[in-house]
């Protein structure tokens, strides 16, 4: 079938990006599914830094490449354990279920789909996407800035009818990854103090699980003033600037902006007995110093979270639960409501750090 969809043929583009439009929509030619293979309607997708960072080249991926990789949909075509008309959350790391990072318990990522993942194919190693005959990649197994896509089984979260799209959407990234760096990696527990670093979608997620959790102070910590207001309607019991925490000292900090300064920072803010979790995705050079002493006298630990350690068949209904008991308002997060002809703006006003969660609604 002829779908629409926005591909990157190139990635490291000048910006702005609203004038080199290194993301073009295109007409791409999508395969039917194969064995354990879905056809999802793409009902809504969100813009998040993962995209962002293969356009402008921090995270080298095959191209062309269909990019999205946060959304969810409707199952078009039966089978693989799926009906006709189920609400999916597609997830961008795929779990084989039997290797060594399976059986961690989302602890670390499934190797095989990390394999899949880093090579620009579904689970299986194929590829359902094509433009003149010439193949194009799947992002992370999803590709969700289009019409519509083939999902390997492992790659979807069946949730109710109840749950909006465009919450579904937020739930498969944003949400584990922000939410889940402190339910899995930190296992925060009710009055435990909650320092997170960076206000983007993945950080606003994790203020929002910390309130849903029952966390004591929960202190937002960003340099842009609208974040910190954002952060503290949502729930931040305190909000500053990196140069105002100082002196701070939580029992667990997020670090959720993938950069070095934020990874100080959190390290610098975590309390003895604590543990800082950095859950932002840096550039591959980036280095901060550590000071072993401090860690060992004062009992400190630093986990690495991927997806929030997240499984996310496990996962995904928990934070459903949440939503349905008003507790975590993921709605919330939504700063525009976009089309596939926008993603090249959306791109600029992410890097901008001008929006939160721009979510693009195929249809």
């Amino acid at each position: 079938m002829l779908i629409k969809g926005a591909v990157l043929r190139t990635a490291g583009a000048s910006r702005p990006y609203r004038s080199t439009r290194p993301l073009s929509i295109e007409d791409v030619t999508l395969a039917p599914p194969g064995e354990d293979e879905v056809l999802v309607e793409i009902e809504a997708a969100g813009v998040c830094h993962s995209d962002l960072s293969v356009i402008d080249g921090n995270r080298p991926r095959p191209v062309p490449m269909l990019l999205g990789h946060e959304a969810a949909g409707r199952v078009v075509t039966p089978g693989a354990g799926f009906d006709v008309g189920d609400r999916v959350v597609l997830s961008y790391l795929p779990r084989c279920g039997s290797c060594a990072g399976c059986a961690s318990a989302g602890r670390f990522p499934c190797a095989p789909g990390s394999q899949a993942n880093a090579a620009g194919t579904l689970f299986g190693g194929e590829r359902r996407l094509s433009v003149a005959g010439a193949p194009v990649h799947h992002h992370l197994g999803v590709s969700a800035f289009a019409t519509h896509a083939v999902v390997d089984r492992r790659s979807l979260v069946r949730v109710p009818d109840s749950v909006p799209a465009e919450v579904a959407a937020l739930l498969g990234c944003a949400v584990l990854t922000g939410g889940g760096a402190l339910l899995n990696a930190a296992s925060l527990r009710a009055g435990e103090s909650v320092a997170v670093v960076g206000l983007g979608g993945v950080g606003l997620a994790a203020v929002l699980t910390a309130a849903a959790l029952g966390a004591g102070e929960i202190v937002a910590i960003d340099p842009v003033a609208a974040k910190r207001a954002t952060a503290a309607a949502l729930g931040a019991t305190r909000t500053m600037s990196p140069e105002q925490a100082a002196g701070l000292a939580v029992d667990v900090a997020v670090e959720a902006a993938g950069a070095g300064a934020a990874v100080s920072t959190a390290l610098a803010v975590t309390g003895p007995g604590g543990r800082t979790v950095i859950a932002g995705l840096t550039h591959p050079d980036v280095r901060v110093p550590v000071s072993p002493l401090d860690l060992v006298a004062n009992g400190r630990s630093v986990i690495g979270s991927y997806m929030g350690s997240s499984v996310p068949a496990r996962d995904v209904p928990r934070f459903v639960e949440l939503w349905q008991a008003g507790r975590l308002p993921v709605e919330r997060l939504i700063s525009a409501r976009i089309g596939l002809a926008d993603l090249n703006e959306a791109m600029d006003d992410l890097a901008d750090a001008t929006a939160l969660r721009q979510v693009v609604l195929p249809g």
